[in-house]
């Protein structure tokens, strides 16, 4: 009994750590969904610590899949003498087991395939620019986590007016704009990363 217990805890842990491991790439998902950019960020201090709670996860669910398969299955014996496997509780079970498991997975992959369920940045419609008023920036960004984030940035500086284009990239924490600089300015462009919940740490203007 104290083996079941033990498999069980190690499961829990397991699945605990899987999804804490995904919250700062679900957030900005769910924070797109609802339109609340502004919680975007609000997990993304989880994002340097994911790897430890996916090593973490794998390693308590390991475990629990060792103690129910090393656990011998008992028997039990009735008065007249016949004999059965004793039945497992489900939470003890290894279908169970098995669930937890593929929950866990289906989290931790969770930022490899979280770009089906964001929607794609709009532009807003700009007029014809004069090409001495064409200026690019790129603004460094601390915070963002997964690919929902760079949405969520682009999101926010289209509203704009003014901006032309916009690229991030999160896994180098960096945000190229190019928009018309009669119309728009930086600050703006600023003031519209920081809706999101991120910081710009930095930024330069560039040769077009």
């Amino acid at each position: 009994m104290k083996e079941v217990t033990t498999s069980k805890t190690a499961a829990g842990v397991g699945l605990f750590a899987a999804i804490a491991a995904s919250l700062c790439c679900i957030t900005p998902v769910l924070a797109l969904l609802a339109g609340a950019s502004g919680a975007a960020s609000s997990l993304s201090w989880l994002a340097p610590v994911r790897p430890y709670l996916i090593g973490l996860a794998i390693a308590t669910l390991g475990f629990a899949w060792y103690r129910s398969l090393s656990t011998k299955e008992r028997t039990v014996c009735g008065p007249d003498g016949s004999c059965k496997v004793e039945k497992k509780p489900f939470l003890s079970s290894r279908t169970f087991l098995t669930i937890i498991t593929i929950s866990a997975i289906v989290l931790m992959a969770f930022p490899y395939y979280a770009n089906i369920f964001y929607p794609k940045a709009e532009k807003q419609n700009v007029l014809v620019v004069e090409s001495n008023n064409i200026q690019s920036a790129s603004f460094s960004i601390k915070g963002m986590s997964c690919k929902a984030c760079e949405t969520e940035v682009n999101n926010e500086l289209y509203k704009v007016s003014g901006v032309i284009n916009a690229q991030t990239y999160y896994a180098k924490g960096t945000s190229i704009v190019k928009f018309d600089k009669s119309k728009a300015s930086v600050e703006q462009l600023k003031s519209a990363i920081a809706k999101t919940g991120y910081e710009v740490t930095n930024y330069q203007l560039l040769n077009n």
